[in-house]
């Protein structure tokens, strides 16, 4: 479809109302972003509801005060409509997401005459399982009750009756409809720990066959997600939507116009999202649970039925990987150049090129098989549970017995299937020979750096552990596969998605189909008028052992006579030395972001600013990019030094050495790019709005002393330099 003169217009009207509405004037980076979005969507050729043009996506940076938000929505509401496709917007962070649905989404309906619905998408794990939290009030404190053997899922590590009271609070809230059952909407952090044993995933839940479905917290959410035109959901939800083929939670791929707003963090998650990770030692433990829920269960299933005969197969099952899980960790242990680092008690081991030694290969094929085994059992014992809740057949087992342990089965279940994708990524290429299926070598199935494979051994005061991951290195095939090459339409913005002034490292990273295109938005801001980026003298340089001595000198300088200064770090341990040091000196000045919550940390400094007393903030890596202080909150950033990754990262030493076999150069094709984003990203904290005004100080004195160095001040927005020689 070409846009027809009725949708453009729907979007002109949009604007122009959107703009009288809020008295706002037009900005131009906006409308440029308003006609790059719609003309995109206009041109993907339609043929009865399917894309028949190749695969393409949509990619513009846009800067802080371009008011993005508002410009793909009403770019892309009209057109999605048009089309009969569903708009999903995803985001990386729940704040932006709460952001959109509960104030851009109704200001631009209040304001403009688009007629649209929405909603909002999150995973299960984010709602409350109402069958969970009666089973926790009816059970705290009766570990053995054979009533209700949830307690068999994770045993609770916390004040009993400190997490009782949060249980009846949260009861007693979701009964009166003062609570949705949203985790992000009770009113204090619930810690990991207590809302682990009142949530479900898809694997526990008896969905329509559950008591409480009528009154489910996660299905009233969903309700609306068929109708609805926008679905707001975050990156996570959108990889896990893939993960399980597509079109599970979200619409399908195929039948939705996706926006990836905070679009820089997306091949960062679908590389977590496609991980997996075995704990040796936990594993085993968690075999010996799974084998006592067994022998807990094996009363209520009738002799010879289906269930039981599953039972005893896990059981044999549970055994053969318990030895099988032996036989790796002692080979690991013993064969591996283990070096600890005393102060973390931890040691790395990263297998080259992710090639294993060919007797851990072979273990690590034989694990697979076991692991595999006792997956397809436990699938069956689900499956004949699920059965009892089904009253047009005969099933064997009551319908009591299925309601208490469909939960505790099926969580088993999951665990063993994550298990399985390690077992089978660390197979990849390795015969594997079983009694039931036929050998098979197990090739790559693509040109790419091979799966990064790493052992990380921990040790305890009584006890030590030994984990194995793997990961993809880059998530380019996985996106495209999944991704772009499938949806419909997708459209990615930031603030920050070019790399040294180009939009290679995305497209690599990402995996954006050839006929992408991309667009840089013009900032509204005159960065020359209202910011400086200086860079002082120093007396040494961040490589150097007397660095920290050196901050511990110069930053009272830097923040004399200001109001509001943030400190930017990229090691913790280094900004709790230069805190430590500084302190006592001054008193109820310096907040460090590990002091509280980070809300907190944030509603302290700027009460302090508002109250006419200096603040300065210390903070790493998520201060660098998380945080929005506008106008008086935020004068002075200080960034201590370039934030160059970790050279510890498994997955960005398995790209280094990839690219290295290539004949590249991993510092310049990796490792700058990669910090210039970072350090344009930290620099984003001075400016929010168009009136906001102050300085940029960089203490890293490489980035005028060295060749790579002008390539990242470069990438900075243009302000006026000040670099003391």
């Amino acid at each position: 479809m070409a846009l027809t003169e009725d949708v453009k217009q729907q979007i002109q009207q949009a604007y122009r109302d959107v703009l009288a509405g809020k008295d706002i004037r037009a900005r131009y980076g906006q409308r440029l972003m308003i006609a790059e979005i719609a003309r995109y969507m206009g041109e993907i050729t339609d043929n009865d509801g399917q894309r028949t043009s190749p695969p393409a996506t949509c990619v513009v940076e846009a800067g802080t005060g371009t008011g993005k938000t508002l410009a793909y929505l009403i770019a892309a509401i009209p057109v999605a409509k048009a089309l009969g496709k569903t708009l999903v917007i995803s985001t990386a962070t729940v704040a932006l997401q709460d952001q959109i649905v509960l104030k851009d989404l109704p200001d631009l309906r209040k304001h403009s005459k688009l007629d649209f619905s929405w909603t909002l998408a999150k995973g299960r794990g984010r709602y409350l399982c109402m069958s969970r939290l009666e089973a926790r009030l009816h059970d705290e404190g009766h570990g053995d009750s054979d009533t209700m053997p949830l307690f068999l899922l994770d045993q609770p590590v916390y004040d009993e009756a400190r997490s009782r009271a949060t249980f009846e609070n949260m009861l007693a809230s979701y009964g009166s409809r003062d609570w949705d059952g949203d985790r992000d909407h009770w009113p204090e952090q619930i810690p990991d720990e207590i809302w682990r044993q009142v949530t479900t995933d898809h694997r526990q839940c008896s969905n329509r066959h559950c008591a409480y479905f009528d009154s489910c917290a996660f299905f009233d959410a969903r309700k609306d997600l068929d109708d609805a035109d926008v679905v707001v959901a975050n990156h996570d939800l959108v990889l896990a939507d893939l993960a399980l083929g597509g079109g599970a939670i979200l619409p399908e791929p195929e039948n939705a116009l996706f926006i990836f707003d905070e679009a820089h963090h997306l091949p960062d998650k679908a590389l977590n999202h496609f991980a997996a990770s075995v704990p040796l030692n936990s594993t085993r433990q968690w075999l010996k649970q799974l084998s006592q829920a067994l022998v807990k269960m094996q009363p209520w299933l009738p002799a010879g039925s289906q269930a039981a005969k599953a039972v005893e197969k896990i059981s044999t099952a549970g055994r053969d990987l318990d030895l099988a899980l032996t036989r790796v960790y002692e080979e690991v242990e013993q064969n591996t150049g283990w070096e600890f680092n005393e102060e973390r008690r931890s040691a790395q081991w990263r297998y080259p090129d992710g090639a294993l030694p060919e007797k851990l290969a072979e273990l690590a094929g034989e694990t697979r098989i076991a692991t595999a085994g006792l997956c397809r059992h436990l699938g069956t014992l689900v499956d004949e549970l699920q059965s009892a809740f089904d009253e047009r057949k005969d099933p064997e087992l009551d319908r009591d017995t299925a309601d208490s342990w469909y939960p505790v089965v099926g969580s088993f279940h999951a665990r063993a299937e994550d298990q399985l994708r390690l077992w089978i990524a660390w197979s990849e290429g390795v015969a594997i020979v079983s009694d039931e299926e036929e050998p098979v070598v197990e090739a790559p199935a693509r040109k790419g750096p091979p799966a990064a494979r790493w052992a990380v051994r921990q040790r305890w005061d009584h006890a030590e552990d030994i984990t194995l991951f793997s990961s993809p290195v880059l998530a380019d095939n996985l996106l495209y596969s999944r991704l772009w090459s499938r949806a419909y339409g997708a459209v990615l913005t930031s603030a920050t998605l070019t790399a040294l002034g180009r939009f290679d490292r995305l497209r690599s990273r990402a995996g954006l189909p050839e006929a992408s295109r991309y667009l840089v938005v013009p900032s509204s801001f005159r960065y020359a008028e209202m910011a400086t980026v200086e860079v002082p003298a120093m007396v040494a340089m961040p490589t150097d052992d007397g660095f920290a001595d050196a901050l511990v000198k110069r930053l009272p300088e830097l923040w004399a006579g200001e109001k509001a200064t943030l400190v930017l770090f990229t090691s913790r341990r280094q900004m709790q030395q230069v805190r430590d040091a500084l302190a006592p000196e001054y008193p109820e000045l310096i907040l460090t972001q590990d002091d509280m919550a980070k809300n907190e940390v944030l509603r302290v400094h700027c009460s302090r600013v508002d109250e006419g007393k200096p603040s300065v903030l210390f903070g790493v890596a998520s201060f660098a990019e998380g945080i929005d202080l506008p106008g008086r909150y935020l004068h002075h950033v200080v960034i201590t030094r370039l934030p160059f990754s970790v050279p510890d990262d498994p997955i960005e030493a398995s790209l280094a050495e990839w690219v290295t076999q290539r004949g590249g150069n991993p510092f310049m094709e990796i490792t700058v790019p990669d910090a210039s984003v970072k350090l344009v990203q930290a620099v984003g904290r001075l400016l929010r709005t168009e009136q906001d005004t102050g300085r940029v100080t960089i203490l890293d004195r490489r980035i005028v002393a060295r060749r790579y160095g002008q390539l990242l001040l470069d990438a900075l927005p243009p302000f006026r330099r000040i670099i003391e020689h």
